[in-house]
């Protein structure tokens, strides 16, 4: 039976975890007594063999094989190693649990879209929901130790009422090599498909409903099969096992009172019980315990899942769901807050208090905003103002290449795409040294760049700039688009003839 403490430590208080120690059913103390007790009295008998049964000699000797196993014990990563194994078993556990077929959502679209009060429908309706438990049962007595043990044979089925002598022969009567847990799930299909001919389920889409609902069933079903089946690797499992035992082995020698070796040598403190090696053990030997317990949850232990309760309780609530709830509806009559915009539930005494506190609307909901107007002032992005580079962009673009430099970059409107000059004071040499450059060319390009200057440093600045630019000339603007940002002068054929190979080596 599952142990359940969570009203126990519904309220954090002083000593809250420390009253459940004193727990035995489903403890550590109740899992890991008989190994503690073994430990124990191997501990005492190598004690006592060391301490009266060795000579000098064998003493010594003994000492020199104590501290090897001492060190030894550091070389095994027992927290890492039972950390992640024991962190893969509770995630498993918990998968399996929600594994589980629960038949709610199946029974609600059965109550609610297979009609008829007559005979008839009530047979329907009873056996559909049946089916699905039966599906249930018949995975839960492969994998549960304790379902089989209530329904060890298929007798035991039919006198639960979870399946007829009809439906026991037809089902003994199908031969298969693997689990037929499926067989009641395609009984169901059928079954549905004859009662939306008969015009129980009004259209496809409730049947198509219906049958979403059991696909899902049935697919829980098969996964806590596939669980059964397919285990935690067994060397994973081996590879853990030896680790604990292996360590602990080390601690029996290596953790025994050693007489020192040389004469007036000052010894450890002789501590008849080694309390931290016991904690030690208790420890790192439960944590595996716990693993051992939770493997497999479908077992008999305190906390494994109690799978003969889940049963009674899937069959009864189903058949009362699609059978007495069936069209028993309580009259819909106007609620308490017909008339009140504001629906607001009364509070006992003891949580008058909670009306105190308000609710919750947003982390910033009271933060202090600044109170310098201008701040808040609404501003609209301006076209004109060009885009700043980022500081990566304007270290790629520095560094790409000699011929490259930032102020090759187009920010007038009379740019030239088909000119360019080698930067002097960039930092960067020309790579053409050889080159020659068109005076009349360089001359009318700077006199443009000139005007550009002085035409943008006299137009007044706008209203509707941003952060101080002012606002180009829709000539210029259109322009700027069209050109390209990196100019570079292509060589014509007269000047490659000219120049020679020679000329355009770097």
């Amino acid at each position: 039976m599952t142990v359940s403490y969570t009203l126990k430590v519904a309220n954090s208080r002083f000593g809250g975890f420390s009253k459940l120690l004193f727990r035995w059913k489903g403890s550590i103390y109740k899992l890991l007594y008989k190994e503690f007790i073994v430990f124990m009295v191997l501990y005492a008998v190598l004690s006592l063999v060391y301490r009266r049964l060795l000579t000098e000699e064998q003493k010594r000797l003994y000492t020199k094989v104590a501290q090897y196993c001492n060190r030894s014990t550091d070389l095994i990563p027992m927290s890492f190693v039972l950390g992640f194994y024991v962190t893969l078993i509770v995630n498993r556990w918990w998968a399996q649990y929600t594994s589980i077929p629960l038949p709610d959502q199946l029974m609600c679209v059965i109550s609610s879209n297979v009609h008829g009060k007559d005979e008839r429908g009530r047979i329907l309706r009873r056996t559909l929901i049946r089916y699905a438990n039966l599906s249930a049962v018949l995975i839960l007595r492969s994998i549960s130790t304790r379902v089989l043990k209530r329904f060890p044979t298929m007798d035991h089925m039919v006198e639960a009422g979870f399946m007829t002598q009809d439906e026991r022969k037809n089902f003994e009567s199908l031969h298969s090599d693997f689990n037929k847990y499926w067989i009641p799930c395609v009984w169901f299909t059928n079954l549905a498909a004859q009662a939306r001919r008969e015009g129980r389920i009004r259209d496809d889409v409730a049947l198509r409903l219906l049958m979403d609902e059991l696909n899902l069933y049935r697919a829980k079903c098969s996964m806590l099969f596939h669980y059964d089946w397919i285990s935690i690797p067994l060397v994973y499992t081996q590879v853990v096992t030896i680790a604990v035992y292996s360590f602990f082995a080390f601690c029996l020698i290596g953790r025994q009172f050693l007489e020192p070796l040389e004469p007036g040598q000052e010894g450890d403190l002789d501590m008849y019980v080694p309390l931290s090696t016991l904690l030690q053990f208790f420890f790192y030997a439960g944590w595996l315990k716990v693993a051992e317990q939770i493997i497999n949850p479908f077992g008999e232990d305190d906390d494994d899942f109690e799978t003969n309760k889940l049963i009674d309780r899937n069959l009864q609530v189903s058949l009362l769901s699609v059978d007495d709830m069936y069209q028993n509806l309580p009259p819909a009559v106007k609620d308490k807050y017909w008339n009140e915009s504001t629906a607001q539930p009364p509070y006992t005494m003891a949580t008058a208090s909670e009306t105190l506190k308000p609710s919750f609307l947003g982390s910033t909901f009271d933060m202090c905003m600044c109170e310098d107007a201008e701040q808040s002032q609404m501003v609209e992005a301006s076209p004109s103002v060009p885009c700043i580079q980022t500081p990566l962009l304007s270290r790629f673009f520095a560094a790409a290449s000699p011929a490259i430099s930032i102020k090759n970059f187009s920010r007038g409107s009379r740019a030239h795409s088909h000119v360019w000059r080698p930067q002097t004071d960039s930092g960067f040499p020309s790579p053409y040294p050889k080159r020659s450059e068109d005076p009349e060319l360089v001359a009318r390009i700077k006199e443009e760049e000139t005007e550009d200057e002085a035409s943008r440093a006299s137009e007044p600045t706008t209203p509707g700039s941003h952060l101080g630019h002012t606002r180009l000339p829709e000539a210029s603007e259109t322009q700027r688009k069209e050109l390209l940002l990196i100019q570079v002068k292509a060589p014509s054929s007269e000047s490659i003839g000219a120049d020679g190979p020679e000329a355009w080596e770097p």
